[in-house]
């Protein structure tokens, strides 16, 4: 077992004589089973601590740039608050960078100004598109660690993506559609915020493939380009239940819902399944009232942490532990919502 500990140390930490763990560490022999057990415990223990030492008093301070609805960043902004308690003993301060809308360009800016001032790790959620993936080269040219955050950018610089597997979220929100729709005919309405979002434009392919392979003959009617927000996305929706009246449920991958469901009172037509994505204010709120069949949702608290750790890693202040693996795909009903978000009573 590599470390870089003295023999004096280990034996310290694990209470035994100096030769019982040279015996166990070069494998001579005649050591009970459970003493190697505690020499390597103590070395585990050795490894903890000296994690604690690298970061204990350390200040981290993080760019978090995003482009998204002020309900998700507000909800982002409020995971990473939630969490600091469990970034100790390092201390980490967050710079917030947050638009809902913006040309690729004023992105750009924010990071190549960010690049220039210097940061220790910049948070990023943003469009796919090379000229933000040549801003994040340009970081990481700096020496700063980029994480993407739900959405990424594969073919850029970026350290690492922290977020759910978006095809199989599309494919989960597929699966959930078609037993609830069962043999009841209509047609579904996607809406994406912008194509660019590589999360979203993943959601949608994972989407489309699992209701290939169910050999559904529903159409899907795409509704795109409202950056997720209410005021442009109820005009694109009143457009397209005009035009297709046999619409009859929704896959939300970009928000937007309250505006979504505006429309469909509006003309009075019935939305029989509805799939959001993330529980912000405004979809625990629709769940909560049966609004929303069921939100597809990843533990965001956990999402920042590990973003936030990542960048820590990146300064060798905690151990290496590879990337990221994807978050877990919660499916949220009114019934199984989190501890700290309060059930709606039951009325059924």
């Amino acid at each position: 077992m590599r470390h870089p500990y003295p023999i004096r140390e280990i034996a310290r930490q694990a209470g035994l004589s100096t030769a019982t763990v040279d015996r166990v560490l070069n494998d001579r022999g005649n050591v009970r089973e459970s003493t190697i057990r505690e020499v390597h415990e103590a070395i585990k223990d050795l490894d903890r601590q000296q994690t604690q030492v690298r970061i204990g008093g350390r200040t981290f301070m993080i760019d978090i740039v995003m482009q998204a609805p002020e309900r998700f960043s507000t909800a982002v902004r409020e995971a990473l608050e939630a969490e600091l308690p469990s970034l100790h003993p390092a201390v980490v301060r967050s710079r917030f960078h947050f638009r809902e809308t913006c040309a690729p360009d004023e992105l750009v800016g924010t990071l190549d100004k960010i690049a220039k001032r210097g940061t220790k790790g910049v948070i990023l959620k943003a469009p796919d598109l090379p000229e933000i993936a040549a801003a994040v080269g340009r970081l990481a040219a700096a020496g700063i660690p980029v994480v993407t955050l739900v959405t990424d950018l594969p073919h850029s610089a970026r350290l690492a993506y922290v977020g759910i597997d978006n095809r199989a979220a599309g494919a989960t929100a597929a699966y959930l559609l078609q037993q609830w729709l069962g043999d009841r005919p209509g047609n579904v309405l996607t809406t994406i915020s912008r194509g660019s979002f590589r999360g979203e434009e993943e959601r949608e392919m994972g989407f489309r493939s699992a209701m290939r392979l169910a050999d559904s003959k529903r159409s899907l009617v795409e509704v795109t380009d409202s950056d997720g927000l209410d005021s442009t996305q109820r005009d694109l929706v009143l457009q397209a239940l005009k035009s297709d009246e046999d619409i009859v449920a929704v896959y939300s991958m970009g928000g937007g819902n309250l505006a979504t469901l505006d429309a469909f009172r509006a003309l009075d037509r019935p939305c029989a399944v509805f799939i959001a994505h993330d529980l912000d204010h405004d979809n625990t709120r629709l769940l909560q009232e049966r609004r929303l069949s069921a939100v597809l949702h990843h533990d965001l608290r956990q999402d920042v942490r590990r973003a936030c750790q990542t960048i820590m890693r990146a300064h060798k202040a905690l151990p290496d532990e590879g990337a990221p693996l994807p978050s877990a795909i919660q499916v949220v009903t009114p019934f199984n919502l989190p501890p700290d978000v309060s059930p709606a009573p039951f009325t059924g």
